[in-house]
């Protein structure tokens, strides 16, 4: 299993808290030192939409122009700006086996997903 995120993310610190305290080990991808590829975020937007993987919510999106916001109307126009800036994912994302199961942080949805055998 990987955590993508940034290390001083409050959610990231709730989600890998919450995988440490049920005993799941993890690898943390820290995507603002190891970078990410636009086809890791072309297969996150395919799973969860582009919408939701950019963190219209955040400070760095606040941080933009109001020109470089409007730009952003589908997915390359979103992993565009993504690639720019990093700090505009919605995180964390989870993989397991590769394959992407699990963005942000909602402790049911943990549990569904990563309590199956």
């Amino acid at each position: 299993m990987t955590v993508y995120g940034i290390p001083n993310c409050n959610t990231v610190k709730k989600a890998t808290s919450w995988l440490t305290e049920h005993g799941l080990d993890f690898e943390f991808h820290d995507f603002k030192k190891k970078g990410i590829t636009a086809e890791q975020l072309a297969g996150w937007c395919e799973v969860f939409g582009w919408e939701n993987v950019l963190n219209k919510k955040g400070t760095t999106w606040r941080k933009l122009s109001a020109g470089e916001q409007a730009a952003v109307c589908d997915q390359n126009s979103a992993i565009a700006v993504l690639l720019q800036h990093t700090s505009a994912i919605k995180r964390p994302i989870v993989e397991v086996d590769g394959k992407a199961v699990l963005i942000s942080f909602n402790e049911e949805a943990y549990q569904a997903e990563l309590s199956k055998p």
